[in-house]
């Protein structure tokens, strides 16, 4: 089984592409016909960073070439391992099908970055999980027949992507599965290192080349790493928050994102749009879509296509046991609504509902269920467990540091409001409506 595998993985490997973060990426034909599939040039399209430009202009970088650079990253992930005894239980279909997760874990992605992502499972009006959205693109035609000419099985690799989905107890497909979503997943490595790069700041570059080095396969817990690597996963989890903390969730990043959520929400509540108007947008059709349709809230997209961003009046942590109520964003309509009435009472003059953003980071995890071997004896234990700085209380402070509930005004009315002198006052009492003291 084992040179299969390595043919599998190392064979036909002849059409390159150019990437700014890796160099050559090299795909077989059929592999390289996934990436001119109309699902995936989709991709193309799509902003990895929404955005994210107006603060940082270089970060125009795609979804595609995001997910290229997964690919490129599974490859070599999948090569170690195999060399290190992950050969005895990969087969050549599974193989592939791996590295087709990793080229299409993305299809069903929302546009404009994760403004999208906090309408999953809201109560009233749920949008599908984009995993189970990539899962369905991948199990139909044109992806379905591409995946199997690539040698790769494709309800396999729909199910490796969608973790909801049955899979056999086999060693396989749950192996697959801990390797593209953890601690130290190519996801992962490329976005970190691709949005630094693009974004021109230091923090997410990765010493990609130490950090495989140093890893180990092991059937039941996917990659292992040994003792030496905790500075490479400390540096990746520390690189998660400096990104988070100065390009991800950047006020006006934040900003942006809540205008275009408010906007679909508004339009969902209202019966403008439907979930399935939503699914298979890229950013210019998103704009098309609430530029094609009429509702008092969908000005706020143009505001944003125009860089008319919402701006803060007040920030302050979130408390999981005092806010969380906020985090249904259906509710937090009512106290925009409340907030903007009382705002225009001392103002003297209207603000509309649509004038206050109230914003609520979502949650945000540092995974650091990675074992590592060569600690804590023979048995080696979890990164959490190790000799990393990384330990819960540490990771807890660190999330609650990011965690800042902004309040943002239209900025026809900003001057007026930040300088009038019942403002503080206000957002007191509003603060307790919030449950916010």
């Amino acid at each position: 089984m084992g040179k299969d595998v390595y043919a599998a993985l190392r064979t036909g490997y002849t059409d390159p592409i150019r990437d700014v973060l890796w160099g050559h990426i090299y795909l077989t034909p059929e592999l390289a016909a996934l990436t001119k599939s109309e699902p995936f040039m989709r991709l193309s399209r799509i902003f990895q960073l929404g955005p994210a430009y107006a603060v940082y202009p270089g970060a125009t970088h795609t979804r595609a070439a995001h997910s290229i650079g997964v690919y490129h990253l599974a490859r070599r992930l999948l090569l170690y391992l195999a060399e290190r005894g992950a050969d005895v239980w990969l087969t050549p279909s599974g193989a592939v099908s791996f590295l087709c997760a990793a080229l299409l874990h993305d299809l069903g992605h929302f546009p404009y970055t994760h403004s999208l992502k906090e309408l999953e499972g809201n109560r009233r009006f749920p949008l599908r999980r984009h995993e189970a959205l990539t899962a369905e693109i991948i199990l139909r035609e044109p992806i379905k027949s591409l995946v199997a000419k690539a040698g790769g099985d494709p309800a396999l690799t729909a199910a490796i992507v969608d973790t909801e989905l049955p899979v056999a107890e086999e060693t396989e497909p749950v192996f697959y599965r801990k390797l593209l979503s953890g601690a130290l997943d190519p996801d992962k490595l490329d976005y970190l290192n691709r949005d630094a790069r693009y974004c021109g700041v230091p923090y997410g570059a990765q010493d990609v080349d130490f950090i495989l080095s140093r890893l180990y396969p092991d059937p039941e817990k996917g990659a292992v790493i040994d003792s030496r690597g905790i500075p490479s996963v400390e540096s990746i989890l520390f690189s998660k928050y400096l990104m988070y903390r100065a390009v991800y969730w950047h006020p006006q990043v934040r900003s942006a994102t809540g205008m275009v959520k408010k906007a679909l929400l508004g339009g969902l509540e209202d019966g403008v749009l439907t979930p399935a108007d939503l699914y298979g947008l890229d950013d210019a059709g998103l704009f098309a879509l609430l530029g094609s349709r009429s509702h008092p809230l969908f000005h706020l997209a143009e505001k944003v296509r125009a860089g008319r961003f919402y701006a803060s009046v007040a920030a302050f942590p979130f408390d999981e046991e005092q806010h969380g109520a906020l985090l249904d964003i259906s509710r937090r309509s009512g106290h925009e609504e409340a907030l903007a009435g009382e705002l225009s009472r001392v103002l003297g003059e209207g603000l509309g509902p649509e004038a206050i953003i109230i914003d609520v980071p979502e949650p945000i995890s540092f995974e650091t269920g990675l074992y590592v071997s060569g600690e804590s004896g023979e048995t080696g234990c979890f990164f959490a467990e190790s000799s990393s700085v990384f330990k819960p209380g540490v990771v807890e402070s660190l999330v609650k540091s990011l965690r800042i509930i902004r309040i943002f005004v239209d900025p026809d009315h900003e001057n007026r409001v930040k300088s009038h002198p019942e403002l503080n006052g206000i957002l007191r009492i509003h603060k307790k409506w919030l449950h916010l003291t």
